[in-house]
């Protein structure tokens, strides 16, 4: 059974700060080496004190890329969206150009949202990093227990049991074209799905792994 290291802080705060400079290390490190830095951001609340982080840090530039892990399937300027909270967050103050910023068009609707992206990515060799959070039944991105993890490089997502049902996610198979997985868990609420995770269990969580590394940045409360 192949875990991720599990790297503990005492509070969330404390987190957010080795992530930050952890993730600028990466960045410089992939640029040194190839030019060019391909980052996978994750959605939802739990990252986006590292989001504003980055951006006290002025964190990005032209050599920056990132990507989307999912996005729910609403109207381009809802503040429900990842893409709109990260933007926010982060990347509207960044030096990353607007061009190297690529949000799922999940306005289109999940089957042709996933279209697009899938061809976007085509011509995109590994991802140097992937951020992703964890639900409380070991969710990750929009890949839920039950349904599909695998398939094309994005999957149109239906009947997700978290509003909204109609979502896009990128693949595991394609997550896994990853350097470095990184999943970021904060708060009590988690520990359970740690525990399941941490016992073999077949989650989603458990279908990624980075091809170098994967790590589980978790404060103390989801640590237990």
């Amino acid at each position: 059974m192949n875990l991720p290291e599990w790297r503990v802080f005492a509070d969330a705060d404390a987190l957010v700060t080795e992530l930050s400079a952890a993730l600028s290390a990466e960045a410089q490190s992939a640029i040194a080496a190839r030019g060019a830095f391909h980052l996978v951001l994750a959605g939802g609340t739990t990252p986006l004190a590292l989001y504003r982080a980055l951006a006290k840090q002025q964190a990005g530039d032209a050599r920056w890329h990132v990507w989307y892990g999912d996005e729910r399937c609403l109207p381009v300027d809802h503040p429900e969206r990842n893409s709109v909270a990260i933007e926010a967050a982060w990347l509207a103050a960044s030096a990353i150009p607007p061009e190297n910023r690529r949000p799922i068009p999940a306005e289109r609707g999940s089957q042709q949202a996933a279209t697009s992206y899938a061809e976007w990515l085509a011509d995109v060799a590994d991802f140097d990093l992937v951020l992703l959070g964890m639900g409380e039944d070991g969710h990750t991105a929009s890949l839920f227990p039950g349904h599909t993890w695998d398939g094309a490089d994005a999957l149109a997502v239906h009947d997700a049991p978290k509003p909204p049902p109609e979502r896009v996610s990128l693949s595991a198979a394609r997550l896994n074209r990853s350097q470095q997985v990184w999943f970021v868990i904060t708060g009590a609420g988690k520990r359970k799905a740690l525990e399941r995770w941490k016992s073999g269990e077949a989650l989603p969580v458990s279908a990624i792994k980075g091809k170098r590394q994967t790590t589980a940045w978790l404060d103390g409360p989801a640590a237990g």
